[in-house]
């Protein structure tokens, strides 16, 4: 029996808003874009039948007829007031230090979220259709610019579900990606028209016209990252918020993450500063926020903000270049890594001549080709990236980079990762490697080799005196004075530096070794657990991914590494060369971390400790190494010639602990 005209209005209307959803929210589309496409004008081609039966929701109802003859303003239910910023590390611990006397005693759970850079927005929902929406304006009074933000894809002209609060209120920011703000200057260009500099000038602009045609033709989108007027939600924090909002079919800012302190928080912000180049959208900081409104409520806000969530922002800088090269870089891994090298452009004070451009993917979605003019971006104390291609100012067709197949430096077929966007050489014989594996070995956070520098690796390699860790341990001032520019004494030394990395511990080891994904932070945490190399290589990967942190990507990686033929062969190598496979530190006492909360300055040379073994000790047991004394710090260990920061810490009555006092702190007997 056929299907009457509303029934399949309404089927076509339900399919339509489901694969909205699955492309903006959940980012998994079912179909592409014909398909997609079939079904609008199958829908059209059925309203235009049956007008009646047109509903103010419908997909096809997204763009009006006629613009609208001017911006009404509008008063904001709750109003929109601005978040404070910081611009430095030191601030953003201030604020974390005021909001814990704030909520003295209680846990505070914190959330760290991306800081798009575009427009903000108010929408309004009332029993799940979008009836308003509004932007920010002074903060209480704003645009009512509900005509673009209809033609908008990302945002839902109906809430999916059936049960939704009768009226809510998401807050975001609308948006341009840089891939779209290269389409639509090329069509500028076309057309003789001026091209806009930036995606935000583009979103600001777009959002306030009165032709709602033209903002559709723009592809703006959408992110929530608050709620104003929240009656009837059932969400208590604001990831569960996130979480309610994406169950509506609203897309919410990707990558949130919540951590149970605010140092933890702090910590991810330097990650995340160093993966901008993974997003193909400008961002302007980083967001903190309490996560539990009711802690919130309890905070309350100025005149001017709320108590509850600051900024942490950084200074970006952008300049025009030219891609002269491409090459590509072996590291220590076996990762293969392009790299741009460009015409040299002063950025940020400096001069920038090359940018690494990460991996295959990132080139073939950027679109980059040798020759091409591109934009490029530094933001805080990140090396620079290529942020776009000005695809405009290509005037002549160039070829598309040809990734290698197999590795430049030894030629063996390069391999994809399972799952994931590196190509990588998986020969750990491979020069390339095996420089950049010594290099990292002899490294301070490492093994700490003194004088062993990149051009001695170099000559070590290729002289084929060094092809592994254990090599190091056997070479002998008879081999060394036969390389070139090599004399007795920097020999000696260099001999001296190597015999002094042997008692380095397991930690520094696990470090130096170049295993995927284990770094400082990993390498304490295993060694912390385990303490001997023994106790980690009987671990199974169940044991390995339950400790704290570690997880099965990890766990995997680790244990991989010590039971495949090179890890295997080389933990035996070192351990007959006599390199310590235990840890060096006192086992931290069980029921608690000792230095849990408490924040140390070391100062002055020191008997025992290395000032990296000394930090990474304190951070075991809980507490924190800064490198300045103030009124909030709580010891200073002084070793041998302390100087100024023993002096301040006189002046401050802060309290001064030896080696000795430091070592019974830690174990609890202070």
């Amino acid at each position: 029996m056929p299907k009457s005209p509303a029934t399949e209005i309404a089927a076509l209307c339900n399919q339509i808003r489901e694969h909205d959803n699955k492309y903006y929210v959940l980012a998994a589309p079912e179909i592409g874009d014909r398909d997609y496409d079939l079904l609008i004008e199958r829908l059209k081609k059925l309203e235009a039948a049956n007008p009646e039966l047109v509903a103010p929701d419908s997909p096809t109802q997204r763009i009006g007829d006629r613009p609208v003859s001017d911006l009404i303003q509008v008063e904001h239910r709750v109003p929109m007031l601005s978040i404070d910023n910081s611009y430095s590390l030191e601030e953003l611990k201030e604020f974390g230090e005021r909001t814990a006397k704030l909520l003295k005693d209680e846990p505070i759970e914190w959330v760290v979220e991306l800081k798009v850079d575009g427009v903000a927005i108010s929408l309004v929902y009332e029993d799940g259709l979008l009836v308003r929406g509004v932007t920010r304006g002074n903060g209480r009074v704003g645009d009512d610019v509900t005509h673009n933000v209809r033609t908008i894809h990302d945002i839902p002209l109906k809430l999916h579900g059936k049960r939704f609060p009768s009226v809510l209120e998401p807050r975001g920011e609308i948006y341009m990606t840089n891939g779209d703000l290269v389409r639509l200057n090329e069509r500028q260009r076309a057309e003789d028209k001026p091209l806009y500099a930036n995606t935000r000038n583009v979103a600001a602009g777009t959002i306030r016209l009165l032709d709602p045609q033209i903002c559709a033709q723009r592809r703006l989108r959408f992110f929530c990252h608050s709620v104003g007027f929240r009656d009837g939600l059932a969400a208590e924090t604001h990831i569960d918020f996130l979480k309610e909002m994406a169950d509506y079919g609203i897309p919410t800012t990707p990558g949130v993450a919540s951590f149970p302190t605010f140092s933890a928080a702090t910590e991810h912000c330097e990650q995340l500063i160093e993966r901008l180049h993974e997003l193909d959208f400008e961002i302007d900081g980083l967001v903190l926020k309490v996560n539990r409104y009711a802690q919130r409520d309890r905070l309350g806000a100025t005149s001017k903000a709320p108590r509850w969530v600051i900024a942490y922002k950084f200074e970006k800088y952008e300049a025009t270049t030219r891609v002269n090269a491409i090459r590509v870089q072996v590291g220590k891994t076996g990762t293969i890594t392009p790299v741009a090298d460009l015409e040299p452009v002063e950025l940020a004070g400096t001069i920038v001549g090359r940018a690494s451009l990460h991996n295959a993917e990132e080139i073939e979605r950027k679109d980059v080709r040798v020759g091409d003019v591109v934009v490029v971006e530094k933001a805080g104390k990140i090396i620079p990236h290529i942020v776009r291609v000005e695809v405009t100012e290509r005037k002549n067709e160039l070829p598309k980079f040809d990734f290698p197949k197999k590795c430049p430096e030894c030629e063996t077929a390069v391999i994809k990762d399972d799952g994931g966007v590196y190509i990588r050489c998986p020969n750990p014989s491979c020069p390339a490697q095996i420089k950049e594996r010594i290099r990292y070995y002899a490294s301070r956070n490492a093994m700490d080799i003194e004088g062993l520098g990149d051009k001695l690796v170099d000559q070590l390699v290729n002289e084929k005196l060094v092809v592994n860790y254990g090599d190091l341990y056997r070479l002998t001032e008879t081999k060394l004075l036969e390389l070139e520019r090599m004399g007795r004494k920097s020999a000696e030394n260099l001999l001296a530096g190597i015999d002094a990395s042997k008692p380095r511990g397991l930690a520094r080891l696990l470090n130096a070794l170049s295993i995927r994904h284990v770094g400082n932070r990993v390498a304490t945490i295993l060694t912390e657990r385990f303490r001997t190399i023994d106790a980690l290589l009987a671990a199974d990967m169940d044991e390995l991914s339950k400790t704290n942190e570690i997880g099965p990507v990890i766990a995997k990686s680790v244990h991989d590494f010590l039971h495949a033929d090179f890890g295997r062969m080389t933990i035996e190598d070192l351990r007959a060369s006599g390199v310590t496979m235990e840890s060096t530190a006192p086992a931290v006492a069980t029921g608690g971390r000792t230095l849990e909360g408490k924040t140390l300055v070391v100062t002055g040379t020191l008997l025992k400790y290395g000032r990296d073994e000394i930090n990474e000790l304190i951070a075991q047991h809980g507490g924190r190494a800064a490198s300045s004394v103030s009124k909030k710090t709580d010891y200073v260990v002084a070793g041998e010639k302390a100087g100024s920061k023993l002096d301040k810490a006189k002046q401050l009555g802060v309290r001064v602990l030896s080696e000795m006092e430091f070592e019974r702190l830690l174990q609890g007997r202070e």
